[in-house]
């Protein structure tokens, strides 16, 4: 019984799934006009959670009811009071993922065959080991 809770999952493992060409990422995934559109929304999306409203949600949390100003009060205002500049900050970094996410695609696509090649020696030495293993309907004496 323990042997066959070990091998059960060894052999869902190996499927020809893991044998197939080592794929490459979609192409549209790797277009560098797609990556900078990305880019694009990500500034987008940033801009409005930063008009997002809290006021009144911390003074909630608080315990207490908010004041007039606090109900106006979004995210943006909150991150502002720490760091005057943190508009501009908030940019720049947005501005600097699109060249990291066209340097981690390209990684990947470097990587990925290597990736499919060690499953698939993977594979081959689980079915090496399973071809090793007793039969337990075998006898024993």
């Amino acid at each position: 019984m323990r042997k066959t809770l070990l091998i059960v999952p060894l052999l869902l493992t190996a499927s020809p799934a893991f044998a197939q060409q080592a794929p490459l990422l979609p192409p549209e995934l790797a277009d560098p006009s797609t990556i900078h559109q990305l880019a694009g929304t990500l500034d987008d999306l940033s801009r409005a959670l930063m008009n997002v409203r809290i006021g009144e949600a911390r003074a909630a949390l608080e315990g207490r009811d908010a004041s007039p100003r606090e109900r106006n009060m979004t995210v943006g205002d909150y991150a502002r009071r720490n760091d005057p500049d943190f508009d501009r900050h908030l940019h720049q970094q947005i501005a600097s993922v699109e060249p990291q996410v066209q340097r981690g695609v390209q990684a990947v696509n470097h990587a990925l065959p290597a990736v499919m090649q060690a499953l698939g020696d993977a594979e081959r030495a689980v079915d090496r080991a399973v071809a090793n293993m007793p039969d337990p309907t075998y006898p024993r004496r």
